[in-house]
């Protein structure tokens, strides 16, 4: 097989929709769309949740709840994740950044304690669980709050 012979499974696409095209076609004349009213008009039809004037569901539900603009939200980093670190090195939010460990910063990071450390290292980070602190001082580290 060459590049030039490759196909599409049969059945696999379906062609262009051509309107207004004869009669013969099945979508001559009025293309599919009907005789007359809203939707046969160019440019016609309603938006999107538009239930022809009864109250729209969205505004039928009632509201709950509320969310906190100032919410801080931290990026989780597994103790394991840290294992790639050498033996004493200085772990910080921008180098987990750099190592592509996180992809985003948002609010800050915090370690949690799934996987095993094997190395001292001093983590310096914005939050820690209580048995992150316990795997990586075991392991011989620091483990810093920001």
């Amino acid at each position: 097989m060459k590049l030039h012979e490759l196909r599409p499974a049969p059945g696999q696409r379906r062609g262009r929709k051509r309107v207004g095209r004869g009669m013969g076609s099945g979508l001559g004349k009025t293309s599919g769309r009907g005789h007359k009213g809203q939707k046969a008009r160019a440019g016609g039809g309603v938006r999107p949740g538009f239930e022809g004037g009864q109250m729209p569901l969205y505004r039928r539900l009632p509201k709950r709840g509320f969310k906190n603009p100032f919410r801080k939200e931290y990026v989780p980093v597994n103790v394991g994740a840290l294992e790639r670190f050498a033996e004493g090195t200085e772990v910080t939010p921008e180098l987990l950044l750099q190592e592509r460990v996180v992809r985003d910063l948002k609010s800050g990071v915090k370690i949690l304690a799934a996987g095993e450390l094997t190395k001292a290292l001093t983590v310096k980070a914005h939050r820690f669980s209580k048995a992150a602190v316990e795997k990586i001082e075991a392991a011989g580290g620091k483990a810093e709050v920001i």
